[in-house]
């Protein structure tokens, strides 16, 4: 098989990972309510209710920290599609592989350094 051209990587990726990021800054902003700090108002919210909004907002929390790494992922990716090094390994220069790229377009690495 020959390596593709960049054009056809960027041709086959772009979009989906413009869509993904769309999609998780729409989530991010949707979630926004659920990361607000947890007010003590004991008249209104025992205390394992209150306990449990803490929970409920630590989550939430975690989720947007891991949604801000993914969309830093992706906007990498968009750089290196705009750069031309879209879909070839950084530590070899080997071409990454559909499958590894189909799966996470996001990906730096081929499957061999990856592991």
């Amino acid at each position: 098989m020959t390596d593709p051209t960049d054009t056809e990587l960027a041709d086959r990726y772009r979009t989906a990972l413009e869509e993904e990021r769309a999609a998780l800054l729409t989530a991010s902003e949707d979630t926004g309510e659920g990361r607000k700090p947890v007010m003590l108002d004991q008249t209104q919210v025992g205390r394992l209710s209150r306990m449990d909004a803490m929970q409920g907002q630590a989550m939430e929390a975690a989720l947007e920290a891991r949604r801000h790494g993914r969309i830093r992922a992706i906007d990498a990716a968009l750089r290196r599609i705009e750069e031309g090094e879209f879909g070839w390994c950084d530590d070899c220069g080997s071409f990454i592989g559909f499958g590894r790229l189909d799966s996470d377009a996001a990906a730096m690495r081929c499957i061999s350094c990856a592991s």
